[in-house]
């Protein structure tokens, strides 16, 4: 009881100080990262504003709760009779063992340093980084998540992160191609893509998606079954995923309409002689 009415109210003061300087801190946080991304970001969407107001305030919001529980445990050790001098003398030699050990440990941490600082992706962006897609969860200086489309999590070391490819940043594009028989008339197939892109992006449903209308841009390729035809668009970001399966169902509909024929593989197979080469008597 004595010990307790010494060091245990003591102890319980520090541990409510530090408790409520963090959530303190955390909410000031969030405030001033909201109005310097705000400041420094003028003309992006209100999304990415707020992507990465989460992303720097998730980084900030670990380093103070990482420090404030580093001072919250070296101010109550000494309450437990441990002689925090000696102590930390130790974890200063230790140390550089440590950190000869750790290298992998500090490329993670530099290279998510450089991540954050050059806003290479934010919370909320869907990537590819490590040859891994997915939405990104979770950004910190030592690792990043990644949700990917079959709902797994891939913790991947930044120190690992080489090349990283956003697809939602800023804007995204919709750009896939379709095929038509080689008996088409092109003009016409121009002409219904086009209609159906504009009758698409005019629709009080999907009008804000759009920030250009899809349009038929060229012939891609003359295949071995059909004529490609490249069809390409801009959208909000992360939004080309569902526009493009919409006007592909769109597309289908329109061609079955016009007559308009979608080719796929055909293979003719002779047997003997062919039916228009004369016999040979």
């Amino acid at each position: 009881m004595d010990w307790f009415i010494d060091h245990g109210i003591r102890i319980l003061v520090i541990i409510a100080v530090a408790l409520v300087l963090f959530f303190i801190l955390k909410a000031i946080i969030s405030s001033m990262m909201k109005k310097m991304v705000s400041h420094r970001m003028t003309g992006e969407t209100e999304a990415e504003i707020e992507k990465r107001t989460n992303t720097l305030s998730s980084v900030l919001n670990k380093l103070i709760g990482i420090v404030i529980l580093i001072i919250a445990v070296i101010t109550i050790l000494p309450e437990f009779g441990v002689n925090i001098a000696t102590l930390l003398a130790g974890i200063g030699v230790g140390g550089l063992a440590i950190a000869f050990a750790a290298q992998s440990l500090v490329k993670d941490f530099i290279t998510g340093f450089f991540v954050i600082l050059e806003d290479q992706y934010r919370v909320g962006d869907v990537v590819t980084i490590a040859g891994v897609s997915g939405t990104v969860e979770e950004i910190g200086l030592r690792r990043t998540l990644l949700r990917d489309v079959s709902a797994n999590v891939h913790s991947i070391p930044n120190g690992h992160v080489d090349v990283s490819t956003n697809m939602t940043r800023k804007f995204s594009r919709i750009t896939f191609t379709i095929s038509v028989g080689y008996g088409e008339n092109l003009k016409q197939v121009m002409e219904t893509i086009n209609k159906v892109c504009k009758e698409m992006a005019e629709e009080e449903k999907w009008k804000n998606d759009f920030i250009t209308t899809p349009s038929a841009l060229r012939v891609d390729n003359l295949g071995d079954s059909g004529i490609d035809i490249r069809i390409v668009g801009d959208t909000q970001p992360g939004r080309q995923w569902e526009l493009t399966g919409e006007l592909k169902l769109r597309l289908k509909n329109a061609f079955d309409e016009e007559g308009i024929e979608i080719p796929w593989p055909h293979t003719k197979i002779f047997f003997g002689n062919s039916p228009s080469s004369p016999s040979i008597n």
